[in-house]
């Protein structure tokens, strides 16, 4: 959403029309203007997915760095060094979209030709154009000609990147790879930045002005649940159980389960897609082979869901994996509920111990609804339903306009913002621009310390619930303007 949509009011993130005329009321008062108002990194239309591919050490995290403006990516002069998908922002003529880094596509040593298709089907199935890229010194291979064909069968936009041409003299090597079918191939030095320009609109030409969902949450059908944890902690076993029937292999063998595998349930009276998802190894990137690709198939399961069910071990003593996980659905904005697989094999001393380490590893998620379960025994498998529930509803919560604004000035009133530098900064009002999750956008006078937003934020649960889910919380400040003479 543009500065000019608020400005005329076409389109206003999810505030219904009196909302929105009372919000720009507050913000007229307070001086603020529509240029200040711009709500569209809060509002719920994804920005389009520019997926990065191509085989090992063609030069796409260098790329990545030129087009998004700033050393982000890891670059090492060999092949490997990226594994995970990372995401970044970027802006080419006033436009926003999100480049995705991916891992070198090659086909496995000992020929799992399934892994190119993992990582290819992940890399171009979030996206909504692809950027593959090719080493122009070295021309085509047949593991490029093979990603072509995996390209081709998604039917994506493809733009193609002629890169490592540092010269004229390189030219006439890129120009080859006509012959490939992609079309015009766009000589690029993405070290030196030569003819980046060109590729960038190419690929503005190639992305779409207002894109869909990309990870679709559809209305109306199954909540999609993920079943996500580090390996072994029973998460196969736990959708056997809720499914009734034995639906995925289970096994002692930690990383039994490597495709995410969707099931519908019928749970608590309605119908759930589950989605059973391989284990997350402690470092991805130390990873190789088929569970590599399984960590990133859970990070594209966990992209595709609305609640992330998180199982922990708690017979044993809690991972640094299992932190990280937890952070992961965090970021990714989905509700939460935290269940703690193998209760049945607990004692009263290892119970006092798991719950000193709640208190402390996971303060991050207090807000989360708990359940203690056994998948094997089946105990408390009941619970489950109504946690997801709480959780769900907690992650579509919205607090109208007044009814915040009421709420933030009784804050402010009793607990005003600590003066700083002789200034104390003061929120002015606030609207909440989004919901799955809950965002909310405040207006200040002055920059509030990150203290106060999380205390702002925990007020806010307090009075509001929001119950399992991650709430965002942005600020605009109000900034003063030279009067014109």
């Amino acid at each position: 959403m543009s500065n000019e949509h608020v400005a005329d009011g076409a389109d206003h993130g999810e505030l219904d029309p009196a909302e929105y005329a009372e919000f720009m009321s507050l913000a007229a008062e307070e001086g603020f203007d529509a240029d200040d108002l711009d709500l569209a990194e809060h509002g719920h239309v994804p920005l389009p997915v520019l997926a990065v591919v191509g085989r090992p050490n063609v030069g796409k995290s260098t790329l990545v760095n030129r087009i998004i403006g700033r050393r982000e990516a890891v670059v090492e002069d060999k092949p490997g060094v990226t594994r995970d998908r990372v995401s970044y922002e970027a802006t080419w003529n006033g436009r926003r979209f999100k480049v995705v880094d991916t891992g070198g596509w090659e086909i496995d040593v000992l020929g799992i030709d399934a892994m190119v298709a993992a990582q290819a089907e992940l890399g171009i199935e979030t996206a909504d154009a692809v950027l593959f890229v090719v080493d122009a010194n070295v021309g085509a291979t047949d593991t490029d000609e093979a990603l072509i064909k995996l390209i081709r069968r998604a039917g994506k936009p493809t733009v193609l990147c002629a890169n490592k041409v540092d010269g004229q003299s390189t030219e006439a090597e890129a120009a080859y790879l006509w012959s490939l079918g992609l079309g015009e191939p766009y000589p690029v030095s993405a070290l030196h930045g030569r003819g980046s320009g060109d590729l960038l609109d190419a690929v503005m030409a190639a992305l779409p002005e207002a894109p869909p969902q990309t990870f679709g949450m559809a209305v109306g059908g199954p909540r999609r649940v993920a079943l996500i944890g580090r390996p072994n902690v029973g998460k196969s076993s736990l959708l056997n159980k809720v499914a009734g029937e034995e639906r995925v292999v289970v096994n002692e063998l930690a990383g039994t389960t490597r495709d995410p595998v969707d099931e519908l349930i019928q749970l608590g009276g309605k119908t759930w897609k589950f989605i059973d998802t391989a284990g997350i190894r402690r470092r991805v990137h130390l990873t190789s082979g088929a569970d590599f690709y399984a960590s990133l198939r859970t990070s594209a399961a966990l992209d595709k869901a609305e609640v992330a069910v998180i199982l922990i071990d708690s017979s044993e003593p809690l991972a640094e994996q299992d932190t990280r996980i937890i952070s992961m659905a965090v970021e990714a904005g989905r509700a939460v509920v935290v269940a703690y697989n193998k209760w049945d094999q607990m004692d009263e001393e290892r119970r006092y111990y798991l719950e000193r380490e709640i208190e402390q590893d996971l303060v991050q998620v207090q807000w989360a609804p708990r359940v203690n379960v056994s998948a094997l025994t089946g105990r408390h498998m009941e619970k489950l339903v109504p946690a997801i529930e709480t959780a769900l509803a907690g992650w579509e919560t919205r607090i109208s306009t007044a009814r915040l604004n009421a709420f933030l000035g009784e804050l402010v009133a009793a607990h005003p913002h600590p003066i700083r530098g002789g200034k104390q900064p003061r929120i002015l009002f606030g609207t909440q621009a989004g919901t799955k999750p809950p965002r909310f956008v405040l207006f200040a006078s002055g920059f509030l310390e990150a203290g106060y937003r999380r205390f702002v934020e925990r007020r806010l649960r307090e009075e509001f619930g929001f119950v399992g889910t991650p709430i965002s919380i942005s600020v605009r400040v109000r900034e003063k303007r030279k009067r014109s003479k």
